[in-house]
């Protein structure tokens, strides 16, 4: 058997997540390394229990030095207003700012309006004729729900996937990014500072309107803080739940029979929902920094080590999901919470509203009793940070 320092396993690497032996490989770190040291001072985190223990003790495992895989803050690069890089106490009070704004209940308000944007994208997919999903459906709703939670008008929404592509490749490091897409962050940083500046002068009932009122630290957010607060919202909320819907899509397209049962008896749709999230996993890591030295899995840890937690492998653990890990069981009663939306204080805020969205487009495609198919193979955009279609073809029957 192949060596794990063989298989030149490397996170950080912008599609690592594509390669076709990838589970294989998280099987193998969850089995003969949970803890393992990739590059010097930093190590994978495969087990779920050992994700857990380090998302739920800031303290131990904090972010405040980087959370991404290739973060620029490790570099010496400043991301100011980002609730992603901070620690207790200061992360909840900047993350309480707009906590009431994605409980479920607030979220109940918008339902109805998410339905009506979702049977509208459905309404217009073309039929007996092949098309991107991606681009027809899973990337517009969850763009067209932000937009207005937000205040966009109308008009610049149809730049806000493509501005959002390039802020996730802008994660992968500065470095890696093409003209274009540089370009592009920059149109989104230039559009988000003059619609905060927008709000401050007419605001309305909407988030950008609310951070640009509140307070934290005793002061309002400055210009940078704002636009790096507005950016994380835009980009966790298209990113993950296009994923998420692409996803799902895919594997109930290659199970027609699941597809079926699930039509026959709408009220499993939150479960499949969560099914969806736990296998297809959207977000595929985040990382800490331990700040004094511990164990996990047994395994020493050493102050200074950048801990990358692979929310994947988590998610397939065959100690907490059964026998069953690696299988995609659409009528899983769920047991223990999934680490889609990651866990402990850093939980996803838009977690709510994914699951909503999410809920809703598989109810209308219930009520439609639509069947569909995936006409050809996905294109993949490479990323050290979100795994899922840019494009794939389609047919609705």
């Amino acid at each position: 058997m192949t060596g794990l320092d063989d298989l030149g396993i490397d996170p950080s690497t912008p599609g690592f997540f594509l390669r076709p032996d990838y589970y294989e490989v998280l099987d193998r770190l969850r089995s003969e390394a949970p803890i393992y040291e990739y590059a010097p001072g930093i190590k994978a985190v495969s087990r779920y229990h050992d994700i857990r223990t380090i998302s739920r003790d800031p303290a131990r495992f904090c972010s405040g030095r980087g959370v991404l895989v290739n973060d620029p803050l490790r570099d010496g690069g400043m991301i100011a207003g980002s609730i992603l890089h901070m620690d207790p106490p200061r992360h909840n009070e900047w993350r309480r700012i707009l906590n009431r704004e994605f409980t479920g209940r607030a979220l109940g308000r918008i339902e109805d309006r998410v339905r009506t944007l979702a049977a509208g994208l459905l309404g217009r997919l073309p039929r007996g004729e092949e098309f991107d999903l991606v681009g027809a459906l899973t990337a517009p709703l969850p763009v067209l729900v932000i937009c207005e939670l937000l205040g966009v008008p109308g008009s610049a929404r149809p730049d806000f996937r493509r501005w959002s592509d390039a802020t996730i490749l802008a994660s992968d490091g500065r470095s890696t990014l093409d003209p274009e897409a540089a370009a592009s962050v920059m149109e989104l940083v230039g559009f988000l500072d003059q619609l905060a500046r927008d709000k401050a002068a007419d605001p309305a009932d909407d988030i950008v309107s609310i951070l640009v009122a509140a307070q934290v630290e005793g002061r309002t957010l400055t210009p940078g803080e704002l636009v790096t607060f507005i950016m994380s919202l835009v980009v966790a909320g298209n990113e993950t739940t296009r994923h998420l819907m692409s996803g799902s899509l895919m594997e109930l397209a290659a199970r027609p029979d699941a597809r079926e049962a699930l039509y026959a008896d709408a009220d499993q749709i939150p479960g499949v929902v969560e099914e969806c999230l736990r296998w297809i996993t959207p977000i595929q890591q985040f990382a800490r920094t331990v700040t004094e030295d511990t164990e996990l899995s047994d395994v020493p840890v050493t102050e200074g080590d950048y801990l990358v937690m692979l929310y994947a492998s988590g998610n397939r653990d065959e100690n907490v999901f059964g026998a069953t890990a690696s299988e995609f069981l659409p009528t899983r009663v769920p047991g223990v919470p999934n680490l889609g939306f990651g866990f402990g204080e850093h939980l996803c805020l838009g977690a709510a509203l994914a699951r909503m969205e999410t809920r809703v487009l598989f109810e209308e495609l219930a009520a439609r009793r639509s069947t569909y198919r995936q006409a050809g193979e996905a294109v993949y955009l490479p990323s050290s940070l979100v795994r899922g279609p840019d494009s794939v073809p389609f047919v609705f029957d």
